[in-house]
């Protein structure tokens, strides 16, 4: 982590952040920003996805009481919301209040990424439904 001269601002690159999918790279990556940050009170992820991964034949999850704002970046995702399906493009937002099972597919031949948002908390809520998205 960069920090300015008195401290009040701190720089991370890419390499700085932790990416939780190194060990599934042909699924893409998602670097967690926040420690590199040293953020207090912001969870930040970058998130790509490869064409035809993410959650469809998988588990949903939600955090429970914590709210998640997913930003698409480029490409196109398909989210699963309860029983809802829907796609979202670029410069698109949703929101996850957190009460909802959820997860993210990306049913394209192409790249998508995405920027998630949530409250950085110590130990986050997570529940898991499998088979949530046959």
């Amino acid at each position: 982590m960069s920090t300015g001269t008195e401290s009040g601002y701190s720089i991370a690159g890419r390499e700085q952040a932790v990416d939780f999918m190194a060990d599934y790279a042909e699924y893409g990556e998602q670097r967690w920003y926040s420690d590199a940050l040293g953020t207090e009170q912001v969870s930040f992820s970058w998130r790509r996805m490869s064409p035809g991964t993410g959650g469809r034949g998988s588990y949903g999850h939600c955090h429970p009481g914590q709210e998640e704002v997913y930003f698409v970046i480029s490409g196109t995702v398909t989210f699963k919301v309860g029983a809802d399906l829907f796609t979202a493009g670029p410069q698109t937002a949703v929101r996850m209040s957190g009460d909802d099972f959820y997860s993210v597919h990306n049913d394209t031949d192409a790249d998508a990424e995405l920027l998630i948002f949530s409250t950085r908390l110590e130990d986050p809520p997570l529940e898991t439904q499998d088979g949530f998205w046959p």
